[in-house]
């Protein structure tokens, strides 16, 4: 029988303290906070600290996670307690310190959640919540989840937060939906807001820094409808022409298949739509798209803010020269600028085995050039077509979009990574270019 090896002591402990404070806190946590030589937290966090805590304190400086390394790397050998907000493994300190030392440097004492609070004194159910930061990240990323009947809980960044996100409500078309901020939730003077349409919420109106915000969304019924799954209505974006069609883009995002995690390189952009997209499947995904007209950039940049994807990394330059540099991507997509020298090379050779590429083209020298591709290294090729009703005098008829043919492989081993270009060789459709 292999013998257990014994867990390593850990450097650290991190403690999770609540606005009730020592009182709140249980005997394990009291002790470590005790015995501590050295406690680090924010500064509101140590002032709920008595005397009998007599180690060294320490507020986090700001910006807070470079000062991470330096500031455990001073204090080593000694035993270190960081303070954290609720629980630290929430949205808290806890990822930060275990990507730094590892899980098995760390003793983690959690307390109740702002969300556990606040879902126990609305009466909402926790697993059928979802919760959104706005710590340090964009108000905007709530648009994302804002779905009629569903009910949202928001990390606020501070007093100014609630307003902000009734701005939003009202400006995505959910200004019926009801707000109520907690502020202090597990403290004797925990305090919860009437109930107001977002409409109606005062903008202006001072809070306390420590809230978490409720939404129960309500979209208007004026509103455009925002589905949760790719091929949102195209009117959700703004444009020039150059966006891929609804129905077209919820067939690339199905050859994309964006899992969570992954990174997407949308390659001639447009207006962003497939990178969007992409991003809505899961709040981890990312993508990057590049594209060289920067009025173009600037439209991609606004149309993620407003669908709630706000961490879109927009790139302005042609590629493939604009494509150096970039991380290593999961997925490509090329919806424009096939025909541009070692592009679909600098895509592929980007690709780790596993990796997707999917490619759109409407004109016949880029289709040669996919049908070229596919003959040698395969995966699919097909034509997809999409008619619209529309009058015809006193009747109705089909009216065509023109066909889009799409090429989507997969990269499913280290040996494809041997490009070379069919236009370079005696393949037939190569020679006629």
């Amino acid at each position: 029988m292999t013998p257990v090896r014994p867990r390593p002591t850990p450097a650290v402990t991190v403690v999770g303290i609540g606005a009730d404070g020592w009182d709140g806190i249980a005997d394990a946590s009291r002790t470590a906070l005790r015995d501590a030589e050295v406690v680090i937290g924010g500064p509101r966090q140590l002032d709920l600290l008595p005397e009998q805590c007599a180690g060294e304190r320490l507020a986090w400086p700001s910006p807070l996670r470079p000062a991470v390394p330096g500031l455990l790397a001073a204090h080593a050998g000694r035993r270190i307690a960081v303070l954290a907000s609720g629980d630290p493994m929430f949205y808290g300190i806890g990822r930060a310190l275990t990507e730094e030392l590892g899980p098995d440097a760390l003793r983690v004492l959690p307390h109740p959640s702002s969300v556990a609070y606040a879902c126990a004194r609305l009466g909402w159910p926790q697993e059928d919540v979802e919760v959104v930061s706005a710590v340090g990240r964009p108000v905007a990323r709530i648009a994302a989840a804002l779905h009629d009947g569903r009910r949202l809980l928001v990390l606020s960044a501070g007093a100014a937060t609630p307003g902000e996100i009734a701005a939003l409500l009202r400006d995505r078309g959910f200004g019926p939906s009801r707000m109520r901020v907690l502020e202090r939730l597990g403290g004797p003077d925990e305090d919860a807001s009437d109930e107001l349409p977002a409409e109606a919420w005062p903008l202006d109106r001072p809070r306390d820094p420590l809230n978490i915000v409720a939404v129960d969304c309500r979209r208007a019924p004026d509103a455009l409808r925002i589905g949760a799954v790719p091929g949102l209505p195209d009117a959700a974006y703004e444009h020039d022409g150059q966006l891929t069609k609804r129905h077209i883009r919820a067939a690339t995002l199905a050859a994309l298949a964006p899992a969570p995690g992954e990174l997407l390189w949308d390659v001639g952009s447009g207006s962003g739509s497939i990178a969007v997209e992409w991003m809505r499947t899961h709040p981890s995904c990312r993508a990057v798209t590049v594209e060289r007209d920067p009025v173009r950039a600037e439209r991609i940049a606004r149309n993620a803010d407003r669908l709630g994807v706000p961490a879109l990394r927009v790139v302005t330059g042609a590629a493939p020269a604009a494509l150096a540099g970039l991380p290593q991507p999961d997925a490509v997509f090329i919806g424009g600028g096939l025909t541009a020298p070692g592009l679909l090379k600098a895509c592929w050779d980007a690709l780790p085995a596993g990796g997707r590429l999917v490619a759109n083209t409407v004109t016949l020298e880029s289709e040669a050039q996919l049908a070229a591709h596919h003959r040698r290294l395969g995966g699919e090729l097909v034509k997809l077509a999409v008619a619209h009703a529309v009058p015809v005098g006193s009747f109705t008829g089909w009216r065509q979009a023109m066909p889009v043919t799409q090429w989507a492989v997969q990269k499913t081993s280290v040996r494809d990574s041997e490009y070379a270009d069919p236009a370079s060789d005696t393949d037939p459709a190569g020679a006629e270019r």
